[in-house]
């Protein structure tokens, strides 16, 4: 007889005041996510330190952390330099791993970097904090995209995971030492797959996060962007959902060890994502496109997750929907666009 699922807390319980007073490091803490991490988790009341290594080919932007800039500490390094981890993470009660290479094309195109950040540098970060923050609690972002092309959807965990990509295996290998050190090391770790985020502070200069930031640039100049295809469907969220469930999975101890999807519950083909852009942006206009072929050997068709396992055990949920975080996207970008070019 299979047991009744545990019922979801009362969203009471992730009384994110927790973090008060807490030292927090957020590894990738000047990037979009990480940056969105860091202003909720000072409005709390929480010690923020963070760390970035200012590449220029990802995400990292000083604007990003405007007006916290006072209230938590900046240091400039590289997960990669394994001398300086141990000083960043030693004190420190919670540490979000959201450092990584997320371009699919630059990981096939140079594919030794990306196994240097998000496979290498992940188990130094690890053994670091095996020997310096051994108490800390450990959440490390990763990607739907190892699970390759869809056999089913929604996606679940329970999905064959087939990358497409280098990254996809590489981040898989991140995770992977993450729930092996939880289980071996009991260093207290959780891994969430995220889908597509968006929202103010993310790159938008070109398509290395993600294609909607050059989509939203080009809107936002008044120019026409290109759907390539354009039936295949996604699931998006909001920067304030995924902020949320990174809280809560560093809160929940029942989650540590565990692996969890985390998306939205709209589903969208890409035209209809680009005809929500053009109509919230002014109708700068969009061109249909052939895949280009380069592409599209690593495109994943169909994808949108099944975020019902990380829902039902916490009681998170995404809150934003598409249209209503496009707009929001909008307003921030409107007098912010200057400094993300």
């Amino acid at each position: 007889m299979t047991p009744a699922p545990t019922p979801a807390p009362a969203p009471a319980r992730w009384a994110f005041d927790s973090f008060a007073g807490r030292e927090v490091l957020i590894i990738g803490g000047l990037g979009f996510i990480g940056s969105n991490l860091a202003h909720r988790l000072v409005e709390v009341g929480a010690r923020v330190s963070l760390v970035d290594s200012m590449n220029p080919l990802y995400g990292g932007n000083l604007r990003n952390i405007a007006g916290i800039e006072n209230r938590v500490t900046v240091n400039i390094s590289d997960i990669r330099d394994r001398h300086s981890l141990p000083y960043l993470v030693r004190g420190k009660a919670f540490i979000f791993n959201l450092a990584g290479q997320t371009s699919h094309m630059d990981s096939m195109t140079d594919p030794f970097t990306d196994l240097e950040i998000n496979a290498a540098a992940q188990l130094s970060l690890l053994e670091v904090c095996r020997a310096h923050a051994a108490d800390a609690r450990l959440v490390f972002a990763s990607t739907r995209q190892l699970y390759g092309r869809p056999q089913y959807l929604p996606v679940d965990e329970k999905h064959p995971i087939k990358p497409v990509d280098v990254n996809g295996i590489n981040k898989l290998s991140g995770e992977f030492y993450h729930i092996l050190y939880d289980e071996v090391y009991d260093l207290r770790a959780t891994v969430l797959r995220l889908t597509n985020t968006y929202g103010p502070r993310m790159r938008v200069k070109d398509a290395r996060q993600t294609f909607l930031g050059i989509w939203f640039k080009l809107a936002l100049e008044g120019r026409p962007f290109e759907v390539w295809g354009g039936e295949q469907k996604r699931d998006y969220s909001y920067i304030d959902d995924v902020v949320e469930a990174l809280l809560i999975a560093a809160l929940d101890e029942r989650s540590r060890g565990t692996i969890y999807n985390v998306g939205g519950h709209e589903v969208l083909s890409l035209m209809e994502t680009a005809e929500i852009v053009n109509r919230v942006f002014g109708d700068s206009g969009l061109v249909q496109k052939t895949y280009p072929p380069e592409r599209k050997k690593i495109d994943i068709g169909d994808y949108y997750s099944d975020s019902t396992l990380f829902e039902s055990r916490t009681g998170w949920s995404p809150k934003v929907d598409f249209e209503d975080g496009v707009r929001r996207t909008l307003d921030y970008y409107k007098t912010e666009l200057e400094h993300y070019l």
